[in-house]
């Protein structure tokens, strides 16, 4: 997640000066900063928008001004070619990574044609050749270059995959839809080849963590089993909370009367998701981890009418214990985020919204995966949540690795995790 408040200042190597750049009262944030071999200082900025864009600062006056204006999206990295032709720079495009070059003469704007993924280590050769790594649905993370003439790519490596043919993997498409109060939501939906898996299939919804994170199109791994062999569709939603729609949509959860906000939004996916012919409405299950736990938790309350089951994993239980019992060292950042329960009234809306409180309306089966050592969701999370299924004759299985902290670090507990969550979908979902 990027800083909301960032200064630029500018170092005299010669005499060891630093001086600061711009004004330093205003709230802006800064990411990346390079100089061209003119002396030009670009940067990318959201001063005056929503997003971060490239542009350019004044060294005598500080002043940021917009080179691309594309109000929309934000720009994450970029490389300045050495003779300066060019400054290439990939852009976040509702979670897919795009490349584009900018001819700083000109203004005009050309874009690379790479498939829905991420890219990083975005860099510009001696002799003009952009690198960079690009991972995606058929490519677990390789080198890539482009040709800044042409725009034709050419890919160095291939990563081992362990004998599986990556060119069997499906790329995502795109899902917009718009929320309860109008807020548009969007996320990335990969469905099973139908030539193999005729018919409606079962769905997954898979929600990211953070909440100040992002679900982007990649290689999926494992998960690649359950559309390839298993033939499940996986959607990933971006709730809003979500980085990567600008600095309003990031906020739209903070504290706790707006936090349910986000359990709607997953309420409008669901309405999108039955209306698809190619799905089965009567198999949908949900999943999630850490912050997206909380949200398995709360969508399995709320929307469980529409879901077989749900997979939580080091998973928020209850906002007030968790708030008194995560580490200390980041506490008072979460209470930013989430509430503060030293406040009696924030104390009592927090209870309120905790899955804990409203278990009796949990009437799917549930999975509980939890790290035993796990410093940011306490074990006991989990353990009062099973505890209270239970005591109401519930079906929970409950996957505790004594030797694991935020979620499974170790091979061997990964694959324990993996396939025993296929035994639950298989029970829950499949069967």
């Amino acid at each position: 997640m990027l800083p909301t408040k960032s200064n630029l200042h500018l170092l005299d190597l010669k005499s060891g000066e630093l001086r600061p750049l711009g004004d330093h009262s205003k709230l802006v944030a800064y990411d990346n900063v390079a100089f061209a071999a003119d002396g030009t200082l670009w940067v990318t900025s959201d001063e005056g928008a929503e997003f971060q864009r490239l542009g350019t600062v004044d060294l005598a006056t500080g002043e940021f001004t917009p080179k691309v204006r594309d109000e929309r999206w934000g720009v994450e990295a970029f490389a300045v070619a050495d003779d300066g032709s060019f400054v290439v720079y990939q852009v976040n495009e509702a979670g897919a990574a795009q490349l584009k070059l900018l001819d700083p003469r000109t203004g005009a704007v050309r874009t690379a044609a790479f498939p829905p993924g991420q890219m990083t280590g975005l860099a510009v050769s001696p002799w003009g050749e952009i690198g960079l790594s690009f991972a995606a649905a058929r490519s677990a993370g390789d080198a890539y270059s482009v040709n800044p003439t042409t725009l034709a790519i050419t890919r160095w490596t291939r990563s081992e995959t362990g004998g599986l043919d990556a060119e069997r993997n499906v790329e995502p498409e795109l899902v917009e839809v718009a929320s309860f109060d109008g807020t548009k939501i969007s996320g990335f939906l990969y469905r099973p080849i139908a030539v193999r898996f005729p018919g409606k299939r079962p769905l997954i919804i898979d929600i990211h963590g953070g909440p100040a994170s992002q679900a982007r199109p990649g290689f999926l791994g494992r998960a690649n089993y359950l559309l390839n062999e298993l033939g499940v569709a996986l959607f990933y939603p971006n709730v809003r909370g979500s980085t990567g729609y600008g600095k309003t949509f990031v906020s739209l959860d903070d504290g706790p009367a707006k936090r349910e906000d986000a359990v709607s939004d997953i309420g409008a996916f669901l309405d999108r998701l039955a209306r698809d012919p190619a799905l089965d409405a009567e198999r949908f299950a949900v999943t999630g981890g850490s912050y997206g736990g909380y949200m398995c938790y709360a969508s399995a309350i709320r929307h469980g009418a529409r879901l077989n089951a749900a997979l939580c994993v080091v998973a928020i239980s209850n906002w007030v214990t968790f708030l008194e019992n995560t580490e200390s060292y980041r506490r008072d950042l979460r209470r930013v985020e989430y509430g503060d329960e030293r406040d009696a009234k924030q104390r009592a809306k927090l209870m309120e919204i905790s899955p804990l409180t409203s278990v009796a309306k949990l009437d799917i089966p549930l999975m509980v995966v939890t790290g035993g050592n796990d410093p940011r969701v306490p074990p006991s999370e989990a353990a009062q949540m099973v505890s209270a299924v239970r005591e109401r004759g519930g079906r929970v299985w409950h996957l505790l690795a004594e030797d694991e902290g935020h979620g499974f670090a170790k091979k061997t507990n990964q694959d324990y995790q993996f396939w025993t969550s296929l035994l639950f979908w298989q029970q829950t979902l499949l069967d």
